[in-house]
C-alpha cells in the first residue's frame, strides 16, 4: 500500500487452481462483492468494530490506498493531517466515530476523492473547500453540530470589520446627514425669499413686513446651520 509500482497486476489466488481470493467491501457507501481481487487494489475497510483510539498518523504513508473506511467504532482525536498524502484516495468514510477537531485543510488537495463521509463525529470549525470539498453534499457532514460554511447551513461567524471602515462608513452616514440638513435650511431659506418676492410684486406690502419675514426666513437657516 505504500507503492504499488512494482506489483504485477493479477487477480489474487493459486493461479493454477479454480479458487480465487473474494471479499465484501464496503466501499463509497456501499457493500461490493470482490468476487475476485486486484494485487493493485489497495483498501483498507475496518468499520464496524469496537476500535478504540486515534487514527495513527503512519495511514498517510499508504500512498497507493483508494479507500479507506474506518466508520462504526470508537476512535477518538484529531482526523490525521497525514491522510492528505493518500493521492490516490477515491472513498475516505470517518463516520459514526468520536472524532473532534478541525477537518484539516490538506484534505482538500485529493483530486480522485470521491465519496467522502464524516457524519456523526465533533468536528467543528470551517469546512475546507476547493476541487473536490465543493462537490460534497450536506450529508456528508451530518451530526456535527460545531462545523460550518458551505454546504451546512450554518454560516461561520466573520469577526467585526476593521476600525478604519467601521469610522469611514460612520464618517459618510454623518456627512449625508449634515447635507440633508443644509439642503432643508437652505430650502426653507428659499420658500421664505420666494413668499418676500411675491409679497413685494403682488400685493406691494410695506417694506417692514418684508423685512420681518425675510429675518425669519435667516433665523431658520441659522438653526438648521448648526448642525452642520
Amino acid at each position: 500500500m505504500m507503492g504499488l509500482a512494482d506489483v504485477d497486476m493479477a487477480y489474487m489466488g493459486d493461479r493454477f487452481q479454480y479458487y480465487t481470493d473474494s471479499m465484501v467491501l464496503t466501499m463509497k457507501g456501499e457493500d461490493i462483492v470482490l468476487e475476485r481481487i486486484l494485487t493493485i487494489f489497495a483498501a483498507i475497510d475496518m468499520s464496524s468494530n469496537k476500535f478504540e483510539g486515534t487514527i495513527p498518523e503512519t495511514v498517510g504513508n499508504l500512498i497507493s490506498l483508494q479507500v479507506l473506511n474506518f466508520s462504526h467504532n470508537h476512535l477518538t482525536g484529531h482526523i490525521p493531517s497525514s491522510l492528505g498524502n493518500l493521492v490516490a484516495l477515491e472513498s475516505l468514510d470517518l463516520s459514526c466515530n468520536k472524532l473532534v477537531g478541525e477537518i484539516p485543510s490538506e484534505l482538500a488537495g485529493l483530486n480522485f476523492l470521491e465519496v467522502l463521509n464524516l457524519s456523526e463525529n465533533q468536528l467543528v470549525g470551517l469546512i475546507p473547500q476547493g476541487k473536490q470539498f465543493n462537490t460534497f453534499l450536506n450529508d456528508s457532514y451530518a451530526g456535527n453540530i460545531g462545523l460550518c460554511g458551505f454546504p451546512v447551513s450554518k454560516s461561520c461567524s466573520r469577526s467585526e470589520p476593521p476600525p478604519e471602515i467601521f469610522e469611514e462608513e460612520e464618517v459618510d452616514s454623518a456627512f449625508g446627514l449634515d447635507w440633508k440638513f443644509v439642503m432643508m435650511g437652505y430650502g426653507c431659506g428659499m420658500v421664505f425669499g420666494f413668499s418676500a418676492g411675491y409679497i413685494m410684486m403682488t400685493i406691494r406690502k410695506p417694506k417692514w413686513l418684508v423685512g420681518m419675514i425675510q429675518r425669519a426666513g435667516n433665523r431658520v437657516l441659522r438653526r438648521f446651520k448648526k448642525y452642520r
